[in-house]
C-alpha cells in the first residue's frame, strides 16, 4: 500500500493538470456552439455546404449540430484523443520510470515481490484514469447541459463517457504493456504514443473512404464512436468483447515481461 500511495502522490500534480486540461476543453468547445447557435444561423445549413471529405476529417458528418449533444459529438473524438493520450503516456511512465531514471534501488531493496509492484503502479494508474475520466463526465454534463436549448443531453454524455472509459484503460495497460516489453525504457513512451496515433489515423481513413471500412476492427477509436454511440443508443457487445480482450492480453503481458526479464538497475 505503501507504493500505491507513493504512487498517487507522484502523479497527482500531473492529474491536476490534466483534469484543468480537460476541463478546459469541453468549456472552450461548448462554448463555440452557444457562439455558432445565434439567432439567424443555422450550423446544419453551413455545414452541409463544406465537401463530404472535410466534414468527414474533421468529424463534422453525421451530427445534428443544433443541438449541444450533437455538437459535443463533434468534440468528442478530441476529448477521447486527449483522454487516451493521458492513459497511454501513464501507462508507461508508471512501469518504466526507475529504471529510466536509474533509481531501481528504491524498489528492490524492498522485501517485495515484482507482482506485487507491479499490481500497486497499476492499480495507482488506473485510479488516475477513472478520477480524469469523471472529472470529463461532470464538466461534460454541466456545460453541455448549460448551452443545451433542447433538455438535458446527460444519458447521451454518459453513454460516451463509458465508451471513452474502455479506451482509456485499453490504453493504459497498451502502455504499460509497451513499457515492460521494452528493453529501452525511454524508448517506450514513443513506441505506445505510435501505436495510439496509428490506430487514430486508420479510424480517419476508414471513414473517409469506405473501401476501407474493414479497417475498422484494427482501430479501437471505431469501437466507441460518437456518431454510432449516440445512432445505436448503445454500445456493441461485439467491440466491448473485443476491447475486453485485449485488455485482458494487455495486463497478462505487463505482468509476465515485467516480472520475468532483467531491470536497468
Amino acid at each position: 500500500m505503501n507504493l500505491f500511495f507513493r504512487e498517487l502522490k507522484s502523479y497527482r500534480n500531473g492529474l491536476f493538470f490534466w483534469s484543468i486540461g480537460m476541463i478546459a476543453l469541453v468549456a472552450s468547445g461548448m462554448a463555440k456552439f452557444a457562439a455558432y447557435s445565434g439567432p439567424g444561423q443555422s450550423m446544419n445549413d453551413i455545414i452541409s455546404q463544406f465537401p463530404r471529405s472535410f466534414q468527414t476529417i474533421f468529424g463534422l458528418s453525421g451530427f445534428d449540430l443544433s443541438k449541444a449533444s450533437g455538437f459535443y459529438g463533434v468534440l468528442f473524438i478530441y476529448i477521447a484523443l486527449m483522454a487516451t493520450v493521458h492513459a497511454v503516456l501513464l501507462g508507461t511512465d508508471i512501469i518504466s520510470k526507475e529504471e529510466r531514471d536509474r533509481t531501481s534501488e528504491f524498489l528492490f531493496v524492498k522485501p517485495v515481490s515484482r507482482s506485487k509492484i507491479i499490481t500497486a503502479k497499476l492499480l495507482a494508474g488506473l485510479f488516475n484514469v477513472v478520477v480524469l475520466n469523471i472529472v470529463t463526465l461532470f464538466s461534460s454534463i454541466y456545460f453541455v447541459n448549460y448551452f443545451s436549448k433542447t433538455g438535458s443531453a446527460s444519458s447521451d454524455i454518459k453513454l460516451m463517457m463509458a465508451g471513452l472509459f474502455f479506451l482509456q484503460i485499453l490504453f493504459f495497460f497498451t502502455g504499460a504493456a509497451t513499457a515492460a516489453a521494452s528493453k529501452k525504457p525511454k524508448a517506450a513512451s514513443s513506441i505506445a504514443t505510435t501505436i495510439l496515433l496509428v490506430t487514430f489515423t486508420i479510424s480517419f481513413l476508414t471513414n473517409i473512404n469506405v473501401s476501407l471500412d474493414k479497417l475498422k476492427y484494427l482501430t479501437p477509436f471505431r469501437y466507441f464512436d460518437a456518431q454510432t454511440l449516440l445512432t445505436n443508443g448503445k454500445m456493441d457487445p461485439m467491440y466491448i468483447s473485443i476491447t475486453l480482450v485485449l485488455i485482458i492480453f494487455m495486463i497478462i503481458a505487463s505482468y509476465q515481461r515485467y516480472t520475468g526479464r532483467d531491470l536497468n538497475v
